[in-house]
């Protein structure tokens, strides 16, 4: 019985564990907030302490189970660290610290809300930091009339364009201040992008960033609100006292991660990657998001209740198919009809519990057999369309703003593009025709507004082209000759007239499937064909363009031997897995090296057209906006009067973002919903 009483866990043993294997926020739920990833071994020159010392080395993890002998040093937090931290509450301390702040040519900000959500946040407090193991901290009460006094006094240091601003996810402070009424100027550095550009595959959150780098453990929020969760408090809540050590610290472990990314940017060519496209990009994305974009909520109403009726009748075919009704939800039951009462397939695999595998591949693998199979991914798909999409946009309607205002993230994907959360407007379906409606109900602010799409064609085609100097691909990019068609007469030697759609179809899938490292065996399944005939084909396509072999083996030889490979840009994807003993996590890493440079280069050219559009729409005092950016797509919602002048200026920065050899096609539709533009 003793055994089986729930006891306390084991620090002795799990602390060790915690710590090797970097489980910073489990090690605190189990230990409480002091845990930290505690021991660190210090390279020669590296700054120990979280104040002073040089700034510019690593903290490198090791774990604790090496036997090499090591300078240990816990982890600091604020009890054993000296800080000098300010409560800023009268006018005239404001005036004097606003004095001080103007004498400088850079400072940290940071902002205290009641919301992660930026355009439903209320300001708590400001927080500012100019030299580290110092920091100011401005409370500003719920009453909104105060706190724009206080913030209007602020607005000639926030808005002093001579003055750099250093924050941590920068982009959230200033969307929350532009609802005051600021609008914060001058050049940006984020250390969030920083630390992204500097090591991409891991976190870049301040926590993790302030622990590995200055060897210092930050206030724990969860001290100040509690855990997340719906009984989770707001810094609203906090007693003023309370706030200003964990706001001014903010601040100041901001400015002083700052202080060693600088010269990392430097050292790994990545300056100026920061300075001119991920820290001016900020103020775009920031733009778009407190835009938002206008939803047809009647329209998305409307959808929903004939989805309702296709799915209804999905379903009951299914029923009747299988000659017997039963939870189409239910994987079990469903595998038992296909598999033991139909007999759809003999060899039909089961999962480790036993029952069988009913997964989309096994199904579309299963399709051409039966016409109930194709019921059940027809039913699969329309039931995720209306419940991920049009059920759940009007959901996320701002009830301030009326519109849907989604997230950008430039820290997340590896390659350099951008992903989208809050909705994730990025994913809405565009592959089929039901996926496609839902972008009807996209549309402009009013009657007096148009929406605008404008999509780089075949752009990662035209970087493989470009970057491979590949020169019969080139060639049929300059002379303006289908892609597709031109690869299908080159790989089955025939005059470009004679391709058939088969041909290109066939021929399409080779393009796109080059770049993400298709095999033989990938390609047949992808086009339904003999394995050999894959192979052939393949085989072809590098004898007709024998530039993109030439480019993957001298890419794969550089990845190998520097373990990173660059996009045009010089971003840099790492690869610490390329050549790894084991051949599927190897595969993958060259697979990367591949696709990286050329996805990050697109990512790259359409980060550079977006700045430098937003930059000109300011010039010329326009009142349309940019609403959306999805991969390779921009969207606008365009004042009439200024359609064609807008036309122009999105045309001209797309096309020339990145001055490149091969020319750069960029299609632009209009319409009074997105689809219609599209």
């Amino acid at each position: 019985e003793e055994d089986l009483c729930l006891c306390e866990p084991n620090r002795e043993l799990l602390e060790p564990l915690f710590t090797e294997l970097e489980f910073r926020t489990l090690g605190r739920r189990v230990f409480g907030d002091e845990f930290s990833v505690g021991t660190a071994k210090i390279n020669e020159g590296t700054q120990t302490e979280l104040f002073g010392g040089n700034m510019g080395g690593d903290v490198v993890y090791k774990s604790l189970a090496e036997e090499e002998p090591a300078e240990v040093i816990p982890v600091k937090t604020i009890a054993d660290t000296d800080h000098n931290y300010h409560l800023v509450e009268t006018g005239e301390d404001r005036a004097a610290l606003i004095k001080i702040l103007l004498a400088e040519p850079r400072i940290s900000f940071d902002t205290e809300t009641t919301s992660t959500d930026a355009n439903m946040a209320e300001l708590v407090g400001l927080s500012f930091a100019i030299k580290a193991g110092e920091g100011y901290y401005i409370p500003v009460s719920a009453d909104r009339a105060e706190v724009q006094i206080i913030i209007d006094e602020f607005k000639v240091v926030l808005e002093n364009e001579a003055i750099e601003k250093i924050g941590q996810n920068i982009k959230y402070d200033i969307l929350v201040l532009s609802w005051y009424g600021v609008q914060v100027k001058g050049k940006l550095f984020d250390t969030m992008l920083a630390h992204y550009l500097i090591d991409p595959d891991t976190r870049h959150g301040m926590d993790v960033l302030a622990e590995n780098y200055l060897n210092y453990a930050p206030i724990s929020i969860t001290k100040l609100i509690g855990p997340k969760g719906k009984n989770q408090g707001t810094m609203r809540d906090v007693a003023i006292i309370d706030v200003v050590d964990y706001a001014a610290e903010d601040a100041d472990v901001t400015l002083q991660l700052a202080h060693i990314f600088e010269p990392k940017l430097i050292e790994l060519n990545a300056a100026k990657l920061a300075a001119e496209i991920e820290n001016p990009l900020v103020y775009v994305l920031a733009d778009i998001e407190k835009q938002g974009v206008r939803i047809d909520v009647e329209t998305l109403k409307t959808y929903s209740a004939e989805l309702e009726k296709e799915i209804i009748q999905f379903e009951q075919n299914v029923y009747d198919k299988a000659g017997v009704k039963f939870n189409l939800a239910s994987p079990k039951q469903l595998g038992e009809v296909l598999f033991d009462k139909l007999l759809l397939d003999p060899k039909a695999k089961k999962t480790k519990t036993g029952q069988y595998q009913t997964g989309e591949d096994v199904l579309l693998a299963l399709a051409h057999k039966s016409d109930i199979v194709k019921d059940i991914l027809d039913f699969r798909q329309l039931q995720k369309l209306k419940s991920t999409y049009v059920d759940a946009l009007p959901l996320m309607v701002n009830p301030k703003t009326g519109r849907v205002h989604t997230s950008y993230n430039q820290a997340v994907a590896a390659t350099g593009r951008l992903s989208s959360n809050n909705p994730n407007l990025q994913n809405i379906p565009i592959r089929t025709e039901r996926g496609r409606e839902v972008r009807k109900a996209f549309i402009p602010r009013d009657e007096n507004h148009i929406i605008l799409s404008a999509d780089y064609s075949q752009i990662e085609l035209r970087i493989i082209a470009e970057i491979s100097k590949e020169e019969n691909m080139l060639e049929a990019f300059i002379n303006g000759i289908d892609i597709h068609t031109a690869t299908a007469a080159k790989v089955y030697g025939i005059a470009i007239e004679d391709v058939d759609s088969n041909q290109r179809r066939n021929a399409k899938a080779v393009n796109f499937g080059i770049i993400y490292g298709q095999s033989a065996f990938g390609l047949s399944q992808n086009l339904n064909i003999p394995r050999k005939e894959a192979s052939e084909i393949i085989e072809q396509y590098f004898a007709q363009y024998p530039g993109i072999k030439r480019y993957m083996a001298d890419t794969m030889n550089f990845a190998r031997e520097n373990g990173f490979v660059e996009t045009i840009m010089g971003r840099r994807r790492y690869l610490r897995d390329i050549t790894s003993a084991n051949q599927t996590v190897r595969g993958y890493a060259e697979r990367n090296a591949i696709n990286a440079p050329i996805q990050g280069s697109a990512a790259d050219m359409i980060k550079i057209a977006m700045i430098n559009i937003h930059k000109k729409m300011k010039v010329e005092n326009l009142k349309s906006t940019m609403t959306m950016q999805v991969h390779d797509e921009l969207v606008f919602d365009v004042l009439k009067t200024e359609k064609e002048l807008m036309k122009e200026i999105i045309k001209d920065k797309m096309v020339n973002a990145i001055k490149l050899t091969v020319p750069i096609v960029v299609e632009v539709g209009e319409g009074n919903n997105w689809l219609e533009a599209h």
